[in-house]
């Protein structure tokens, strides 16, 4: 059976925003910051790019959205920002790399979690890349020595916690999600504003933090929360744990940090199940 229009555009969405999201470690290298600065000016560059685009495709009546956001969307948007939080703090702690990787098991738990709360059950080719993926997981994690505990444990509840967003944007289709996603990055600039610097970033680290919100942050959530409405939220993971290949490249390529070859192989695994899977729905 061929993929409807609707699954078409949410796969090339969703791909295109695990692309975007992957220059988070690249970023987060380059910018000399605390977590909470880089988190304050992250949201507020993210903010100012994610109300463009509700603007650019709904106009004035886009702001007024907020409004409608209700439980789902607000339980949305609080999850959203306890996860940068995580993610941010943990690509400080430990590699790239396994950052990456460990959010590889996150087919594992959408999968669970959309069977619990909407009894959406995944394919048997979804499950089999899903296995296929948590293998590479496990082998990164297991033999690989370039993380650490601490930023290994941030990892995993920051990939819990996209695994709840993605079951809520599948179960609750209408969230106006683009709202919910600027509502997520003002709270993150609120919370994070008293721990941070008050002093201007120095003109080249302003650049950069302007280019990880616009880029990971606004064009990255924007991409997401549009395309995870229109595939099944075990699709959604698998294409997420993507990122797992690609954000070691970014890094390795620019400040030669070289994974270990665990690493690579869990990287190598990952890819091989997200592609295949991709492939056998494109041929079903």
């Amino acid at each position: 059976m061929a993929l409807s229009p609707d699954h078409r555009t949410g796969l090339i969405l969703v791909f295109t925003s695990t692309l975007a999201w992957s220059t988070a470690g690249l970023f987060t290298r380059a910018i000399h910051q605390d977590v909470f600065t880089v988190l304050v000016w992250r949201g507020f560059f993210g903010t100012l790019g994610l109300l463009a685009v509700l603007y650019a495709r709904e106009g004035g009546a886009g702001f007024r959205a907020f409004l409608r956001l209700g439980r789902a969307g607000w339980a949305y948007a609080l999850l959203s920002g306890a996860g940068m939080l995580c993610y941010i703090t943990s690509l400080r702690l430990t590699s790239v790399a396994h950052v990456a990787i460990i959010y590889a098991t996150v087919p594992f738990m959408t999968a669970g979690l959309g069977w619990l709360m909407m009894r959406e059950r995944p394919s048997r080719d979804a499950l089999l890349a899903s296995s296929v993926a948590f293998a590479g997981a496990v082998i990164m994690v297991g033999l690989g020595g370039d993380g650490t505990v601490a930023g290994d444990l941030l990892a995993l509840v920051m990939t819990a916690t996209m695994a709840v967003m993605m079951v809520i944007a599948r179960k609750h289709p209408g969230i106006p999600t683009l709202p919910a996603g600027t509502a997520s990055a003002i709270m993150g600039v609120l919370i994070s504003l008293p721990f941070a610097a008050h002093s201007l970033p120095a003109p080249d680290q302003l650049l950069l933090l302007a280019g990880f919100g616009l880029i990971n942050a606004s064009l990255g959530f924007a991409l997401f929360l549009m395309g995870s409405a229109k595939i099944p939220a075990i699709e959604t993971a698998l294409l997420g744990a993507m990122e797992a290949s690609l954000a070691p490249v970014w890094v390795w390529l620019v400040y030669a940090e070289t994974p270990t070859l665990p690493t690579l192989i869990g990287a190598a695994v990952v890819l091989t199940a997200v592609t295949w899977h991709i492939a056998r729905s494109y041929r079903r």
